[in-house]
């Protein structure tokens, strides 16, 4: 039996075009989810760059720091991690346009006053779309892998912070938080 289809929810149409606000782009007249069309936009050169912060006690950032933790080079597989993640993007984003990235930098900091690691993702392309999720991705994946490979030794381990440091290019220009 064919289904009918919904409709639109008036309320979700106004949240997408509201005159309060920029419109959502990924939100199409009846309220459905849809993948933004960019064929018509230049290719730009575009950086976008966030971080995050992994926080831990003392002794388990020592650990890392040493090079001893169980599971091998934490920091080095944790920045390997965020670089892959970076280029996969799309494939877990589900309205993400595939990307070639052009660089992906992914920076992390002992930090004893946290205590913890400072996560700094860079990520830079030429074409007509952003690279923002990617840079979140690759700082979201980089802290994930840090508890994954020290909880055995901490479970009270945080992944605090991500958020969107700066943004260079495309219509919107230059944004820095």
């Amino acid at each position: 039996m064919a289904r009918k289809p919904a409709k639109a929810n008036p309320a979700k149409t106004r949240a997408a075009t509201s005159k309060a606000g920029p419109a959502l782009t990924h939100i199409g007249a009846s309220g459905e989810a849809r993948m933004v069309d960019v064929s018509d936009k230049p290719a730009t050169e575009r950086l976008a760059v966030a971080e995050g912060r992994v926080v831990m006690t003392k002794a388990t950032l020592d650990l890392i720091v040493s090079g001893n933790a169980k599971k091998g080079d934490v920091l080095g597989t944790a920045r390997i991690a965020g670089i892959m993640a970076a280029k996969r993007t799309s494939e877990l984003i589900p309205l993400c346009h595939p990307l070639a990235l052009s660089k992906v930098t992914v920076e992390i900091e002992p930090d004893v006053k946290l205590p913890g690691c400072l996560v700094r993702a860079s990520v830079k392309v030429t074409g007509p779309t952003g690279v923002e999720m990617e840079a979140l991705t690759a700082v979201s994946v980089a802290c994930l892998t840090i508890y994954d490979m020290i909880k055995a030794v901490e479970r009270g381990v945080r992944i605090e912070g991500i958020h969107l440091v700066e943004k260079l290019g495309g219509k919107s220009g230059h944004y820095r938080a």
